[in-house]
């Protein structure tokens, strides 16, 4: 199995004194590149649809709020 990570970082609260830890980033554990989440020490494969699902609408949801002008071209 060979995992890269693009993400890991303990991200807090805008207000509240709370965090969380995610990590997440690339696995071939099943024989493909599919995305991995590890949230809280909780780890997830997501099969490709389900990634694709996501990936989009954090694509969308960062031109929403105008952080897609930032991604490289």
């Amino acid at each position: 199995m060979a995992t890269t990570t693009f993400f890991q970082e303990t991200i807090n609260d805008k207000k509240e004194d709370r965090s969380l830890e995610v990590e997440f980033g690339r696995s071939s554990f099943y024989g493909e590149d599919l995305i991995y989440l590890n949230v809280w020490g909780v780890s997830l494969i997501l099969d490709e649809k389900t990634g694709r699902k996501l990936s989009k609408a954090m694509y969308e949801l960062a031109g929403y709020l105008g952080y897609a002008r930032d991604f490289p071209r």
